[in-house]
């Protein structure tokens, strides 16, 4: 299949124009420095927090491959069209590796990527959706693409800074908003997860204008830089295998219903239940149930701690299935709407699906008004603190995939171990690693069997607790 050049006559002298640019700032590099180094101090902070360690990262535009040395890939490659940069950036860095390539056409680089970054350049290249269209080849389904660039707003202090010899001289910019990045985006086959506003203050003494200023209104309009988090548009997987984790505490009534009314879904279906210490004969129901369903492969196991958080951990560790499940033994959310969920993940459409009680009608004690009203509440700080939208942080029934949840388990000392409840862990987790997280609308029944085993005064102030944790640990970073 022939493909178009990447540039016409006026094309190639732009790009002539700017690797003579870059190659001239790459020289006089090596003996100024400018006032640049506080903003791409905070840069790398930002990419630190959004790339955990050990993966493979592929950066377009490495530049002398600083940024992408700090962040520990476990296989970094750096391209750059540049040869002056690349020779400084292989001296520099050499467990990783560099090429001299023009990113409009990256027909000779072999290999996927977790994580790619564009930092500092769409404002600097030819055509932008060309560029990300050659980087797509890279992307396995779980490739994050980072883009970063500066806003328009700061061109005239830029302008002033470069004419005073203080900032890096730039030829004439593209002039992006996030709108436009997550238009061509789109164009280029990608999803975009959520865009951020970043660097408030890019000198001495920035850190409370950096960290915590530039997140509220009306000053989170006036950033220096721009980030949007993308994905690979979605694709669906045929016909994945599920487990679903139920925690049962006091639910013996429950589980004969459990048994009959979990639905069937892709290749194989498998119930796994924690039992958490029951008062009633849980435990013995559980028995007594397995042995009269053998067509559906069910697990059972007796929960060592105490807490919802840890027997789901459990039920996880355990489990076998593609996609893993929260289904609460209270049967507050039907059994029979598990295939929507599963729909929702097979299909693409999230990575994360949260279920959502706060849309529907409720059943007259399904829910009391005060915990409505607090659940509300809870969601809309959440959704801010988190870049997207959770309208219902408390719902049990959550669903992901296991590779995903091994992920969250394996990077856990981030949080650390702070929920009793186990779904802000998973909403943190997923959010950390930016997981497409999708909301699902389900309707939300009463209990027909027991208590329930939530306290709302004890656990509302944990809640309190966990905004504020979660302030610290996702948002002002």
């Amino acid at each position: 299949m022939k493909t178009n050049p990447p540039f016409d006559e006026a094309g190639i002298e732009y790009q002539h124009a700017r690797i003579t640019h870059w190659n001239a700032i790459a020289q006089k590099r090596d003996h100024w420095r400018g006032m640049g180094h506080w903003y791409h101090r905070r840069l790398t902070e930002i990419y630190k927090f959004l790339v955990n360690p050990n993966q493979r990262i592929l950066e377009i535009g490495c530049g002398n491959g600083d940024l992408l040395a700090q962040l520990q890939p476990s296989r970094g490659t750096g391209i750059d069209f540049s040869p002056e940069m690349i020779e400084r950036a292989k001296k520099k860095n050499h467990q990783i590796e560099f090429h001299q390539l023009d990113a409009h056409d990256l027909s000779s680089l072999e290999g996927t990527f977790d994580v790619i970054i564009i930092s500092d350049t769409v404002n600097d290249l030819w055509d932008v959706q060309r560029v990300l269209e050659q980087v797509k080849k890279f992307c396995t389904p779980h490739t994050r693409l980072i883009v970063n660039f500066y806003s328009h707003l700061w061109q005239l202090p830029l302008s002033l800074a470069q004419g005073l010899n203080l900032a890096t001289p730039l030829q004439a910019q593209n002039w992006l908003t996030p709108e436009d990045i997550t238009n061509m985006l789109h164009l280029a086959g990608f999803d975009t997860i959520r865009t951020t506003r970043e660097v408030l203050w890019p000198l001495p003494l920035g850190a409370i204008a950096d960290r915590y200023l530039v997140r509220l209104w009306p000053f989170t309009y006036f950033a220096l830089s721009n980030f949007v988090i993308a994905r690979p548009a979605a694709q669906p997987v045929e016909k994945p295998s599920v487990s679903v984790v139920i925690a049962a505490r006091n639910e013996a009534g429950n589980i004969k219903s459990i048994f009959e009314r979990v639905p069937k879904m892709g290749s194989k279906t498998e119930i796994v239940f924690v039992e958490g210490h029951s008062r009633d004969n849980t435990y013995e129901a559980i028995e007594k149930e397995i042995p009269l369903h053998a067509s559906t492969p069910s697990l059972l196991f007796r929960q060592p701690g105490i807490g919802k958080a840890d027997a789901i951990r459990l039920g996880f560790e355990k489990a076998t299935g593609d996609i893993l499940m929260i289904l609460d033994a209270d049967l507050t959310v039907p059994p029979e709407d598990l295939p929507r969920f599963y729909e929702a993940i097979a299909s693409g459409k999230g990575e994360f699906i949260n279920g959502v009680r706060l849309v529907y009608p409720m059943e007259k004690q399904a829910m009391q008004t005060l915990n409505f009203i607090g659940n509300k509440l809870f969601s809309m700080t959440f959704s801010w603190m988190l870049g997207q939208p959770i309208k219902d942080t408390l719902c049990g029934t959550k669903v992901m995939w296991r590779k995903d949840y091994e992920e969250i388990a394996a990077n856990r000392s981030y949080f650390g171990d702070f929920d009793p409840f186990g779904d802000f862990d998973l909403i943190f987790g997923a959010a950390k690693l930016n997981r497409k997280i999708v909301d699902l609308p389900i309707r939300y029944r009463e209990r027909t069997y027991g208590t329930t085993n939530i306290s709302r005064w004890k656990h509302g102030l944990l809640l309190l607790r966990m905004v504020a944790f979660a302030a610290r640990r996702i948002k002002f970073v």
